[in-house]
């Protein structure tokens, strides 16, 4: 059964659609099957697979207002084999539709129960805020990943974060947990990345993941041609850290269950 992990921060312009995206295909790679939900209403996730936000026949915001099934909603990024159930701006208009609705937050876990079995991780890309739509996303996954620039405003937005975990996991889900902090657009050459980087190692030795993203152009090119970094340019060092990031996540999953074992 699927490992759901939500990539989530509320600061915005941090990699996370970047990471949801490029983790997905790097996944891919070696071999695991992947479902990206985008969460955000901003689409970005979705044509970052070269899929089109406007046109899609059923999107997440019909499945989550159980007008539609999540099986039909489910598109294939053939050329990437990742299935993708796609976001847009009618994820505002669900948005405001939730509110009104008993058990709102538990829509997208129920929507997940129909169909985590046929994957290896499903990942959420949340937008940049803790509105409804991100604690569904929170109260359907095992798992945070969250990622984070190396500077102090983003460590000021970790500690909200934090709390906001903190306060899912005291009441509808007791079994989430932050699986790692992702150093995105980092540059070691900088002494602010290099200070928080050490403050965030220092404070949370045990789930700053050892990968980090550095800046990369062919990172921020990728997007615009609807495709994955892995698939535009495999040589580049932002494809090379994803893949490094997939192996490090794979393998820090199967210790753990090795050691429940």
């Amino acid at each position: 059964m699927a490992k759901v992990l939500a990539v989530a921060n509320q600061k915005g312009g941090v990699g996370k659609t970047t990471t949801t995206v490029n983790l997905a295909a790097s996944l891919v790679s070696v071999k695991r099957k992947v479902l990206v939900i985008d969460m955000d209403a901003q689409g970005n996730a979705t044509t970052g697979f070269g899929l089109d936000k406007h046109n899609s026949p059923i999107s997440l915001s019909e499945v989550l207002l159980e007008t539609a099934n999540i099986n039909d909603a489910i598109q294939s990024a053939v050329d990437i084999n990742i299935d993708v159930l796609s976001g847009g701006a009618d994820l505002t208009v669900a948005e405001l539709s939730l509110m009104n609705e008993e058990r709102r937050e538990f829509r997208l876990r129920a929507a997940l129960a129909t169909v985590r079995d046929r994957y290896d991780y499903v990942l959420i890309d949340c937008p940049p805020s803790l509105n409804i739509l991100t604690v569904n996303a929170l109260v359907a996954a095992d798992g945070v990943l969250v990622p984070m620039q190396c500077e102090y405003y983003a460590l000021e937005g970790l500690s909200a974060l934090i709390s906001s975990i903190n306060t899912i996991t005291d009441s509808v889900n007791q079994n989430l947990e932050i699986i790692g902090i992702l150093r995105t657009m980092y540059d070691p050459r900088n002494n602010l990345s290099r200070d928080v980087s050490q403050q965030l190692t220092q404070h949370f030795p045990d789930i700053v993941f050892a990968t980090s993203i550095p800046r990369n152009v062919r990172l921020a090119e990728a997007p615009s041609h609807g495709q994955p970094v892995l698939k535009y340019d495999k040589r580049s060092s932002g494809a090379l850290a994803y893949l490094a990031l997939a192996a490090e996540m794979i393998r820090k999953e199967d210790s753990q269950k090795t050691v429940v074992a």
